[in-house]
């Protein structure tokens, strides 16, 4: 039990389907973070949450205004405003104190959702093109209330900040009438699915050689679109729970914003803190599965020897090294995890993690501002390669590399990357996949890198193997 007088916690045994009562009821739960399959020890490696009973909300419109609770903010600064209102919610609360909160990694504070083009307000020089996405640049919603699953010890939290316990009898309903028995679906959700024209990405990409040959720049992530309609009884949720058995993944998501979702089933983080240390886990190498058991080893050994795809993981380590040291302690920071190899469903990747002390008095608005958005899905130097990518994306990218997750009200924070992940709107499916160019790139296997990448969407909308 946590023994901090200013939350409410109770504990049930087992697991409940947290889907189902998003489903049923997504005004008050409107967001879930689930670990479909770990790859990291870490606080939130261990835990589903569900967040309840949304309260204000902090968005940042296409215009570039912000609003707070529907009321127009002095400034067009979003990050600037998400400092304002977690330092005013809770200032001087004992909410702003670990004491009490050992191991649940979210006890109140706010969901965050940032938009890759959130990346003007970080970087100006970056014109970013028209913004048509069906979500807002950035949002951040004021959460009092959660239900966790705890892995390690198989029990369900319910946490409420003690000036909501108003909240918690219709909390205990809803997990009382939740299924423990979780609800899966074969049928296939989309009749076709539409691809962009792979001509367009390797001419792209012969642009970027060209860059990288003159000096511009060492590497460059480039992205494509698929977009497919959802069959008329398929729904958003649906994919959610298809997507989760298709394509396992430790940060997964399902967002409801409006009549718009995200649906997610990334692997990869972008960063967390707690206390005063930060860590960002960058994943760069990839190769697809194989078809046999030998193949696929034949696979591993293949990515995790191969030079090209050292030296592009080691010059973003040093990327995120760098953008760690505008909010760290000198010297404190440290490649503790070097050129990990995680497996996924359908892909292989190197993966390291990079931590640092953060200085004192950095706020959350601050740090998002250093390392957002991530290096491994821009490339090096970041901002010319976010300008290349504008120049030739020709379109917004929206939750594809943006990021999401949550804030607490003591400034402990943990956020995703959106990568493997789709948008939802009135039926209409996009998502992206995108491959790290270098001198040494080869068009067609780039291509082919983002079709493995984006099987496990492909195969969670049409059931393929």
């Amino acid at each position: 039990m946590l023994k901090n007088p200013a939350i409410i916690h109770e504990i049930y045994p087992g697991r409940y389907d947290l889907v189902s009562l998003l489903e049923k009821d997504p005004e008050r739960y409107p967001y879930l973070l689930e670990t479909t399959a770990v790859s990291t020890e870490s606080r939130t490696g261990n835990f589903d949450i569900l967040f309840a009973f949304p309260q204000q909300r902090l968005i940042k419109h296409h215009d570039n205004s912000v609003t707070f609770d529907d009321q127009l903010c002095p400034s067009k600064q979003f990050l600037a405003e998400l400092d304002h209102v977690w330092k005013k919610e809770g200032v001087d609360s004992e909410l702003k104190s670990s004491k009490g909160v050992p191991s649940i990694p979210f006890y109140g504070g706010w969901f965050l959702y940032l938009g890759y083009e959130l990346v003007n307000e970080i970087e100006p020089s970056v014109n970013i093109n028209q913004v048509d996405t069906v979500l807002p640049l950035a949002f951040a919603t004021r959460i009092p209330a959660t239900i966790v699953y705890e892995y390690a010890q198989d029990q369900t939290h319910i946490i409420v900040e003690k000036k909501y316990q108003h909240l918690l009898e219709d909390m205990r309903m809803a997990l009382k009438q939740t299924n423990q028995s979780f609800i899966s679906t074969d049928k296939t959700l989309v009749n076709s699915i539409k691809e962009e024209t792979p001509s367009v990405y390797t001419n792209s990409i012969g642009k970027i050689l060209k860059f990288i040959h003159d000096g511009d720049v060492f590497q460059v992530n480039l992205s494509r679109q698929w977009e497919a309609e959802l069959n008329e009884t398929a729904s958003d949720i649906e994919l959610y729970r298809k997507l989760r058995a298709a394509n396992p993944a430790p940060f997964s998501a399902l967002v409801k914003f409006d009549e718009s979702s995200i649906v997610s089933s990334s692997p990869e983080r972008l960063f967390c803190t707690h206390n005063k240390k930060i860590e960002t886990r960058p994943i760069a190498g990839t190769r697809p599965r194989g078809l046999t058991e030998d193949n696929d080893a034949a696979l591993q050994s293949e990515l995790i020897s191969n030079f090209k795809e050292r030296a592009e993981h080691i010059m973003l380590i040093d990327l995120e090294r760098n953008d760690l040291g505008r909010i760290c302690k000198p010297g404190t920071i440290k490649v503790d995890e070097f050129m990990a190899l995680e497996s996924y469903a359908h892909v292989h990747h190197i993966v390291s993690n990079v931590s640092g002390e953060m200085q004192d008095d950095i706020t959350p608005g601050q740090i998002i501002k250093a390392i957002f958005p991530g290096g491994t899905i821009t490339g090096c130097p970041k901002v010319r390669c976010m300008e290349i990518i504008m120049e030739l994306e020709q379109t917004a990218r929206g939750a594809y590399t943006g990021s999401l997750g949550f804030l607490n009200h003591n400034g402990d924070m943990d956020l995703n990357i959106l990568i493997r992940s789709l948008t939802v709107k009135d039926k209409h499916v996009t998502f992206r996949a995108g491959a790290g160019i270098v001198a040494d790139s080869i068009a067609d296997k780039e291509l082919e890198e983002t079709r493995a990448k984006a099987k496990g969407m492909i195969v969670a909308l049409q059931g393929l193997k």
